[in-house]
């Protein structure tokens, strides 16, 4: 299996441990970004994975390219040039304290790339499936139409494609989002989304649940899949559910409605006591894109992806550092991580 993905890779730099941004005074140095890390997970697993971005030609746009590179994504299709490498800091939240997230990303290589960057019948040659979130339109006007070019082409390849909403209220507005993802989703076939972003992008809420409270009505969301398939003629929808009762502790679990077969599949739930959360929803993203190439059912994809994301909360930095074995192992388990003899 060939998956391409295409958005921006920032550095992140973060305090150690749980210091506050005024309190540190030194930073812990690594990357990531959304679709960066759906491809790094994928590569974990076995996939030809691809991602597309612009990255300067200087060191740090190297030391990017790099970070991708030892776990085996293809950057052979990243396009070099521009001068910037956006940045973002991370503040890791502690108990009733949340996490913090300041974006220095103006200007970067990528947001200042131009459509014509990006030779898509090429990129696209032998390749299965595309994805993108809505993080890479919200960049500005030249990336929306970079995402509807890529989308058009991948049509033309026969080539699926998925789209996880990931609205972010720092970069666009919900009336830009909404024009912008209305305009981009008549293309995709499996969308992503969660409790809030189908809500932010496109008015669409679940009725009598309250994340914070934690509590779920499963028939709201399953009435969210619905109208987000019915407005844009997905194949299927995931939709991932986000209990949080603090910034260590959330219950974990997601949702996937096969619009063909009307399956809503509900997985098991994960108590998680988190290590980091970034990436969780881009961990999800991929185990999903992995498990629908692999054939299996509506039932096995929602567990494989909720299990591939639980152990993502467990790990340090933006990219899943899991394997394949160890993510069936948990999606066929009990969901406690404990060995079973």
């Amino acid at each position: 299996m060939k998956v391409v993905t295409f958005g921006e890779l920032m550095v992140r730099l973060q305090p150690y441990n749980y210091e506050r941004f005024v309190q540190a005074d030194h930073l812990e140095f690594s990357f990531g970004g959304g679709e960066a890390n759906v491809a790094v997970s994928l590569a974990n697993y076995g996939a030809d994975a691809v991602f597309v971005t612009k990255l300067p030609a200087h060191a740090i746009g190297q030391a990017a390219v790099n970070s991708l590179r030892r776990y085996g994504v293809d950057t052979s299709k990243i396009v070099r040039g521009g001068s910037r490498v956006g940045i973002y800091y991370n503040e890791k939240g502690a108990s009733q304290r949340g996490s913090v997230c300041i974006y220095d990303r103006a200007h970067s290589a990528i947001q200042e790339s131009q459509p014509s960057d990006f030779d898509w019948d090429s990129i696209f040659e032998g390749v299965d499936w595309f994805h993108f979130t809505g993080i890479t339109p919200a960049l500005g006007p030249n990336l929306v139409e970079a995402c509807e070019e890529a989308c058009k082409a991948a049509k033309a390849h026969g080539v699926k494609i998925s789209c996880d909403l990931n609205y972010r209220g720092k970069l666009w507005t919900r009336e830009q989002a909404r024009e912008a993802m209305t305009r981009l989703c008549q293309y995709v076939d499996v969308c992503i989304s969660n409790e809030e972003d189908a809500k932010d992008v496109f008015g669409i809420e679940a009725e009598a649940t309250d994340i914070y409270a934690g509590e779920l009505n499963h028939e709201g969301y399953k009435s969210v899949a619905k109208q987000l398939a019915d407005k844009f003629g997905f194949e299927k929808v995931a939709i991932t559910l986000r209990e949080s009762h603090s910034a260590f502790d959330n219950g974990w679990s997601a949702m996937l409605y096969d619009v063909a077969s009307n399956e809503y599949c509900f997985s098991k739930k994960y108590n998680l006591h988190i290590i980091d959360r970034v990436g969780g929803g881009d961990s999800f993203g991929g185990g999903l894109i992995y498990a629908l190439l692999s054939g299996k059912s509506t039932q096995e994809a929602v567990e494989f992806a909720v299990a591939a994301s639980a152990l993502k909360h467990s790990i340090e930095g933006d990219y899943n550092m899991v394997t394949l074995p160890e993510v069936e192992k948990l999606a066929g388990g009990d969901g406690s991580g404990r060995i079973q003899r």
